[in-house]
């Protein structure tokens, strides 16, 4: 089976879990940036974990089946989402979202182009794996695993700050820096990507000089460039970077920041536990 993209809309890519472990590569992890969205877009056309799927930006994807199949769609404005029959030869468009920014189109099989490094996913980054998705692509899709059945779909709700917990470079802010991030308002700028979440508000100061050596970056650090305007890391951020991370996002929240759009408003609060966060590199 294949599927034929009439429409790739404002970016369309492949993504999986992504491809965590070639950070000392130079190589970003990527994956789905909402991957609780992603997994239950699998869950409900009954493919396994780990499944590719298309991630669509603020809709606009328009595909065509030449074979029947089961798909889904998840994430951005679907708080219901279900398994739906796609007969052959007819097509399916993800709208433009009412909230939210990425949608998620599972087809029964996956989405079966070649992997790389271990992974399906396209990172935006260094643009390791497939390229974007373009109009006219056509795209294979694998065999199902089996028919789509009935189970739990749940979604982790989306409302409350984002929590943090303290970064490696909290001795390069002010004292009470975490405490200010997490009474601060900020705004989602227009740079915004699958790199990073840039944010604008109160500048977060910097109270040691000079320039840090670069060192590893982890998935849901919070950077702070020379501007002051925090920075979270994404799932194609650089492997490594120069500029000082105050906090790091608890991974759990990490999915709400895939739907935030330029100019919804940002918060943060302390994470109610201290452990460590593993690197996700």
């Amino acid at each position: 089976m294949t599927l034929t993209v009439l429409r790739a809309g404002h970016l369309t890519t492949v993504q999986d879990e992504g491809r965590p472990g070639h950070a000392h590569l130079g190589v970003p992890r990527a994956g789905a940036l909402d991957q609780p969205a992603y997994a239950l877009a699998n869950r409900l056309v009954g493919n396994p974990p780990g499944a590719a799927v298309l991630e669509s930006t603020l809709g606009g994807l328009v595909v065509r089946a030449d074979v029947g199949r089961w798909v889904a769609v998840t994430g951005a404005d679907r708080p219901h989402p279900r398994a739906e029959w796609l007969a052959a030869g007819t097509t399916l468009e993800v709208g433009t979202p009412r909230r939210g920014v990425r949608s998620y189109l599972a087809v029964a099989g996956g989405v079966a182009v070649e992997p790389v490094l271990g992974s399906r996913s396209t990172d935006t980054l260094a643009w390791v794996g497939p390229p974007r998705v373009a109009d006219g692509a056509v795209l294979p899709v694998g065999e199902p695993a089996g028919p789509p059945a009935a189970h739990d779909t749940p979604r982790p709700g989306a409302a409350g700050p984002l929590r943090l917990h303290p970064g490696p470079r909290l001795d390069w802010f002010a004292g009470d820096a975490l405490e200010r991030l997490c009474v601060a308002a900020y705004r989602v700028a227009d740079a915004s990507n699958r790199i990073g979440l840039r944010l604008d508000g109160p500048v977060v100061e910097r109270v040691r000089p000079g320039e840090l050596a670069s060192e590893g970056m982890v998935l849901g650090a919070v950077q702070v460039p020379p501007s002051g305007q925090p920075v979270v890391f994404l799932a194609d951020h650089p492997p490594t970077g120069g500029y000082p991370v105050v906090a790091v996002v608890e991974p759990a929240d990490l999915w709400r920041c895939a739907q935030l759009r330029p100019g919804d408003a940002v918060c943060f609060t302390a994470a109610t536990r201290e452990r460590g966060v593993a690197a996700r590199r």
